[in-house]
């Protein structure tokens, strides 16, 4: 699983896993320990199909508690209404995968075993995942039930294209598990920004001297993927301008990805307007080489000393400030070696952001691919805060929590 999925704030969180028969379940057991790692309790309850594939003592030796497998005479039961365990003990219900009898139950209802009980009792947030063979998932009773689903408002994921176990190729298999552990935790999670529309850029940019060279920075764009995931994860609509390298996001993210300042700058001013958050993570290059040409440069063409000369990118941010429109919150980054706190609240000023986050650059934990961020934070009303090395997903949490009264005020 990817470290900027991971926001540690689920402590306290119940979720229950339902698995019905398919090979893909064996995967889950991923998902489940990912899940135990951001502090979310996970019980589970396997179908009699699902236990030929994986035992309840595989997912006890992961951190499941509870595993039900039965309506009746389970011993694994902590009383007497397992039926009703996820109704009265979790926050969200996911079942994965999915099988065909699976959906066909629960679209219609039928509680004649323990999993389909459960659904059908439960009346918090139902994330569905589907895996089965292409044939099964076209059958038109399997679209049907499906839709039936969909139309009730539950969480329903789309199976992914491809190889499947028995051979076949096609729409059918088991979606990504990082997409099932990411809808997961976004069913638990506060839904504060929905409807709100959040723009982000991230990573670095490349700015090409010739075909085969560039001038760019270490960023590897993880920062700015927490802030996406956790604004995701939260309800917000999510534009991410992406620079080269940047890591998987959450599904359901519009992702945009360009190379040079240039491409990052016209992309980003496209979305603006819709925004009500811009945040500017991107690490871009304020220059870039004036381009050699179309074919490689070679060292062995000249005995001149070599010399390369550099024109100004566009400033986004600067840009941004200029064109704000009231209501609309704009967040900008700014990577420093040394006085924090007075670049930071200059650039704050200098480019009418709302709020600076300034990190040191080349210091343990803090910066360019840490896994960490050490931040001074400055806002436009005075307030200013110094804090320590979090893991990035922490501090991406934590500003949205800085700006979200400004985000309500504003709505």
């Amino acid at each position: 699983m990817f470290s900027h999925f991971m926001p540690p704030v689920f402590l306290g969180k119940r979720l229950h896993l339902g698995m019905s028969g398919s090979i893909a379940a064996y995967k889950l057991l991923d998902t489940l320990r990912a899940w135990r790692r951001c502090d979310v309790a996970v019980t589970v309850t396997l179908t009699q199909a699902a236990t030929r594939f994986v035992t309840p003592l595989s997912l006890q030796a992961l951190g499941a508690g509870a595993v039900f497998t039965s309506l009746f005479d389970d011993p694994a039961a902590p009383d007497d209404f397992g039926h009703l365990h996820p109704l009265h003990h979790a926050h969200a219900m996911v079942v994965a995968p999915a099988s065909a009898t699976t959906l066909a139950r629960l679209a219609h209802g039928l509680a004649d075993e323990i999993l389909s009980c459960q659904a059908l009792a439960f009346q918090g947030p139902l994330v569905l995942a589907p895996a089965m063979n292409p044939a099964m998932w076209s059958a038109p009773a399997t679209q049907a039930n499906w839709q039936l689903l969909k139309d009730r408002g539950h969480i329903c994921i789309e199976p992914d294209d491809g190889g499947t176990a028995c051979g076949d190729d096609g729409r059918g298999r088991l979606c990504r598990v990082e997409h099932v552990f990411l809808h997961g935790l976004k069913a638990l999670a506060p839904q504060d920004l929905a409807g709100v529309t959040v723009l982000v850029t991230l990573g670095p940019t490349r700015e090409f001297f010739d075909p085969a060279r560039f001038w760019s920075n270490p960023s590897t764009g993880l920062m700015g993927a927490s802030l996406v995931t956790a604004a995701w994860l939260r309800g917000a609509t999510v534009h991410a301008v992406c620079g080269p390298g940047v890591p998987d996001l959450p599904p359901g993210v519009q992702r945009h990805d360009v190379v040079s300042a240039v491409e990052m700058h016209a992309a980003a001013m496209a979305l603006f307007e819709q925004a009500q958050l811009t945040i500017c993570s991107a690490a871009v290059a304020d220059f870039a080489p004036e381009p050699y040409g179309a074919s490689k440069f070679k060292k062995d063409a000249s005995d001149e000393p070599f010399t390369v000369s550099f024109v100004r990118n566009p400033d986004i941010l600067a840009t941004m400030g200029q064109e704000k429109a009231l209501g609309q919150l704009l967040v900008g980054f700014a990577a420093e070696t040394d006085n924090l706190e007075l670049h930071a609240q200059a650039k704050l000023a200098r480019k009418n952001a709302d709020m600076l986050v300034a990190n040191r650059i080349g210091a343990p934990g803090s910066g360019f691919a840490s896994a960490t961020n050490a931040v001074y934070v400055v806002d436009r009303q005075g307030r200013a805060e110094q804090w320590p090395g979090l893991p990035k997903p922490e501090v991406a949490w934590r500003l949205l929590d800085w700006l979200l009264p400004e985000l309500q005020r504003s709505a």
